[in-house]
């Protein structure tokens, strides 16, 4: 990128037009003002002629290389056998990434010539104009201006006619690089085509087979391995066998010095305190872990200091199995106790050791004689050594793990039988994609139980949205979409093991359903995955916003205007994300107009009721009843629940749960009780005998149940009695109190009791009905 900066603002440079002259006061003066432009610009390009000379150096050698390189690319490419897959595959690799990274740094020649030669023709038209300039009418100060201007005008087209030679050169290597890379790349994708045939497609001769003709074969599997292999062949080659050799006595090297480091680190340099019961249970996994890292990044040092490709191909290879097994052990740590990590590392054990073996086979460029032979019986042993763990170790580790083994398991014996069909690559294929994808799947699971662990630590789930917004967006959405990418991440892994990710890319943006107004393909659909999560996390964020800001205005309303919000929100932000959604799948709009014509008719009569409770709903919910309060409904008494755009939900005081239509409540004859204060006008009748003072019984009574102060009766609203007919024993009251709705029967019944205990006590009488009998006797 540096290059590529460089040689733009060298371009640029170039084609740098002079200042221009504006009409002046006479011809002499507008010629001595463009005397002092070309000057000035003459002298620039003077100045710049040495840097440009080197630029133009420096990019020819940049050039030259790339052709070198690709050259390079294509001896190693069209030497190699059709056989060999993982060798191909390499040399295919290299050819098609240095195609792909030179057109990411194409330069714009062409759009730089062409801008030099209109400089050029501008100046041919400025030196023959100045040339024509006729010198009897112009003084001899303007005629030595304009001398100087043709002078200056001829020097600086010269400069720029220069500049564009150096432009046409240019543009002749990067064409003749172009067309070079361009024809090897097509042959790499030729190659790509017929690996991907041999691999899902085409396959092999099944294992039984393989050893039913080995003795004919064997001879050429030797001299293939021998040819490759031998001490003596390729002495001097970065890929001959003492590399290989000496890479694989490095590797174990590093490995020792990481143990080394690791034991001294937990033996001297670790505090005591860290040293607890759990951590001894856990001493080896803990050192396994941090080893695994170690050595990570020891390879990364290895790729950054070094220019042998086979070390860098191989170091890359490393660190990324080191991923794998790091993950898989801090994973154990994170998520099992420490009685259960030995079982814990033993289920793995199997799938790490077949991913090691991969690695091995592709760092080596092992021969497929020699794939196809000793890859099926690994499998087998592996699927063998996996039913085995499974059956001593699972009733001791984590339920999740336990589903896991029998996914390797299922997974091994998938693979053992392509393997033994004929399709080992594509067994191979198999085994890194389930290693991958669980190694993303024990990533995401730890980060989950590092959340999950922070939040309980800091109390999150009891804090307000304004300090909780940023948490719930990586549980809510990152997570999940690490997930879904998940998948697609370890296909590309598997694939890249064979360099097939251009395959994998293509068929991840292939159109499966292509229509002028409809296109599906995967990453699309992931797209609209991934959008759900994020729609569906804004959703809930400004609700809980709004229900935050409606507790902090008006608690009493709080409840209502929340239903109503999350209508509201709710609509809008799906609605959002359905034209999204639309959008990228290319749903034509005029398509959905068209559908939505045909159907418009049948919609608008079936939706009539739901349109009418739509909008009786809304009059509800603007304020006419809230939830919580309490109504009386054709005599049921009951508490709103909710309220929807469709339905309004009543809890009644006998414990039962009713649902009215929004328009059929409307239209009812209801009564909200609580809209006003909550408390309800009770009149309770009692009646005392003939020959009472009545106004001594009105003073009682009322004393006696304005003194109960019980929590459910008004305090603000004074008891009132009340005499109302003399009736035909007794004389009749009515006692007037506000009481709570909900609790009207209960302050009854209290209410009742306080009158018969004054009375009572009072010695006031309270008459019953009576009937005398007469017996007569015949």
């Amino acid at each position: 990128m540096k290059r590529l900066l460089v040689f733009c603002i060298f371009a640029l440079a170039i084609v740098t037009e002079a200042g221009a002259v504006l009409k002046e006061k006479d011809l002499e003066q507008t010629l001595g003002i463009l005397r002092t432009e070309l000057k000035q610009y003459n002298n620039e390009l003077d100045r710049r002629s040495t840097a440009r000379r080197d630029r133009a150096k420096r990019l020819i050698q940049q050039l030259m290389g790339t052709m070198k390189r690709a050259d390079q690319n294509a001896l190693m490419l069209y030497s190699q056998q059709q056989d060999n897959v993982f060798d191909l595959t390499y040399a295919c690799h290299e050819a098609t990434q240095q195609y792909r990274d030179f057109h990411r740094q194409q330069l714009p020649f062409t759009s730089f010539l062409e801008k030099t030669e209109g400089e050029i023709v501008r100046y041919d038209s400025l030196i023959n104009h100045l040339q024509g300039i006729p010198t009897r009418i112009m003084t001899k100060y303007g005629t030595s201006n304009r001398d100087s201007c043709l002078v200056l005008a001829q020097s600086i087209r010269e400069k720029l006619e220069v500049n564009a030679n150096i432009l046409r050169r240019n543009i002749y290597l990067y064409t003749k690089a172009e067309n070079r890379l361009s024809e090897l790349n097509e042959y790499a994708q030729k190659r790509y085509s017929d690996i991907q045939q041999s691999i899902f497609i085409n396959g092999g001769d099944s294992y039984p087979t393989l050893l039913q003709n080995l003795g004919r074969r064997w001879q050429q599997i030797t001299d293939n391995i021998q040819k490759k292999y031998s001490f003596n062949a390729n002495a001097n080659s970065q890929w001959s066998p003492q590399w290989i050799f000496g890479m694989f006595l490095g590797i174990v090297f590093y490995v020792i010095v990481s143990i080394i480091l690791n034991l001294l680190f937990f033996k001297f340099i670790l505090p005591n305190k860290v040293k607890t019961e759990e951590f001894k249970k856990k001493r080896a996994c803990i050192i396994m872990a941090t080893t695994t890292v170690t050595f990570a990044i020891i390879q990364g040092l290895v790729i950054n200091n070094s220019n042998q490709n086979f070390l860098i191909m191989a170091s890359g290879l490393l660190v990324e199995y080191s991923w794998l097994l790091g993950v898989v052990l801090f994973s154990l740590l994170l998520r099992v106790k420490g009685d259960q990590i030995k079982s814990a590392f033993r289920i793995y054990a199997p799938l790490i050791a077949v991913g090691f073996v991969v690695i091995g086979c592709r760092i080596i460029l092992i021969p497929n004689e020699l794939v196809n032979l000793v890859l099926p019986p690994i499998l087998l042993l592996c699927a063998l050594w996996q039913w085995l763990v499974i059956r001593r170790h699972n009733q001791n580790i984590p339920r999740s793990d336990i589903f896991y083994t029998y996914v390797s398991l299922i997974v091994f014996v998938a693979s053992v039988v392509c393997s033994m069909i004929g399709y080992t690559l594509f067994a191979v294929q198999l085994i890194i994609w389930w290693i991958m994808q669980l190694t993303c799947i024990l990533t995401i699971t730890c980060i989950s139980r590092y959340l999950e662990i922070y939040a309980k630590r800091k109390r999150l789930t009891d804090k307000p949205i304004t300090q909780t917004w940023w948490y719930y967006l990586v549980e809510k959405v990152a997570m999940p979409v690490l997930g879904v990418h998940s998948i697609l991440l370890s296909i590309y892994w598997a694939a890249k093991v064979f360099n097939l990710t251009d395959m994998c890319v293509r068929i991840f943006m292939y159109p499966v359903v292509d229509t002028p107004n409809l296109q599906i393909s995967l990453v699309k659909l992931i797209m609209v995955i991934n959008s759900w999560f994020l729609f569906r996390y804004v959703s809930k964020t400004i609700l809980a916003f709004l229900k935050m800001h409606y507790q902090i205005s008006d608690p009493s309303t709080a409840a209502s205007k929340e239903v109503m919000g999350r209508n509201v929100i709710q609509v809008l932000v799906w609605g959002m994300w359905l034209m999204f959604s639309l959008s990228l799948l290319n749903i034509s709009i005029y398509w959905m107009l068209a559908l939505g014509g045909g159907l418009s008719t049948g919609i608008g009569f079936a939706s009539k009721d739901i349109i009418e409770n739509i909008y009786y709903g809304a009059s509800l919910m603007a304020g006419r009843i809230k939830v919580g309060d309490w109504i009386d409904v054709d005599g049921t008494m009951g508490k709103v629940v909710s309220i929807s755009y469709t339905s309004t939900v009543i809890e009644s005081i006998q414990g039962e749960v009713i649902t009215f239509q929004n328009a059929q409540l409307f239209t009812k004859n209801y009564k909200n009780l609580t809209r006003n204060h909550g408390y309800v006008l009770t009149t309770i009748p009692f009646g005392v005998a003939y020959g009472s003072n009545l106004k001594e019984v009105t003073n009682l009574v009322e004393a006696a149940v304005n003194a109960m102060h019980n929590q459910y009766i008004d305090p603000e609203k004074q008891a009132k009695c009340v005499a109302t007919e003399m009736a035909d024993s007794s004389v009749n009251f009515k006692l007037a109190i506000w009481a709570e709705a909900p609790k009207r029967t209960y302050v009854i019944s209290e209410v009742l009791k306080c009158v018969y205990d004054t009375l009572n006590e009072h010695h006031i009488s309270i008459p019953f009905p009576q009937h005398d009998v007469h017996l007569i006797n015949g």
